[in-house]
């Protein structure tokens, strides 16, 4: 599509249309707008997060375009890390904010050193009895490597979500969604998830 459209302006405005705008200025406009319209393009053609989908903990087929008109904090999870306690911040931080158009969703995966071994139904319990978890929790995926998940690839890609490259480091790294479905920011694994980047994002204001 950006090839096609790159090639009329080429084509068609800066070779026929010269002739007819023969100043500097007029040439310099018409190349900015043939520019423009290869940008436009391409933002055109970027995914969201609501192009994907996902499974649930219990097996359920979970469309994140059901998500459309809220905030979400993707995080990947896993049950045997020092960070393994952020579940009790990230639940109280769901329990604030979700009448008001935010949603947290858990992405537990094994990726770094094995501490997420357990089945889907064995990271349920295990979310439920110790932390009280009530947020959407997906089933295990990948989130790095050659076997990560499609939507990990799109989060962590710049070339994908135009927004940033962004490798996951390790267990509780948080991805800002916007209500539009497009990747604005991320928190490392150590931030906190009530930390005021994510709070001052989840809340509208501004920082410096």
């Amino acid at each position: 599509m950006t090839t096609f459209i790159a090639g009329i302006c080429y084509d068609y405005t800066l070779e026929k249309q010269f002739k007819i705008f023969k100043t500097v200025k007029m040439k310099k406009i018409l190349i900015l707008s043939c520019l423009m319209m290869v940008v436009i393009a391409s933002i055109a053609q970027q995914k969201t997060i609501y192009d994907f989908k996902a499974t649930t903990l219990g097996g359920e087929p979970f469309d994140l375009s059901s998500l459309k008109g809220k905030k979400v904090l993707v995080v990947n999870t896993a049950s045997k890390c020092g960070f393994t306690p952020q579940y009790a911040t990230l639940q109280k931080l769901y329990d604030t904010y979700k009448d008001r158009n935010f949603v947290i969703i858990g992405f537990p995966a094994n990726n770094f050193m094995w501490q997420e071994p357990g089945t889907n139904s064995e990271i349920k319990e295990f979310c439920t009895r110790n932390y009280g978890v009530t947020f959407p929790m997906m089933a295990k995926i990948s989130v790095k490597g050659s076997d990560i998940d499609p939507l990990y690839k799109w989060l962590t890609t710049k070339s994908l979500n135009g927004v940033v490259d962004a490798e996951v480091k390790w267990n509780f790294q948080k991805f800002m969604i916007n209500e539009l479905g497009q990747v604005v920011d991320y928190a490392s694994p150590k931030e906190k998830p009530d930390s005021e980047k994510i709070i001052s994002w989840i809340e509208g204001k501004k920082t410096n």
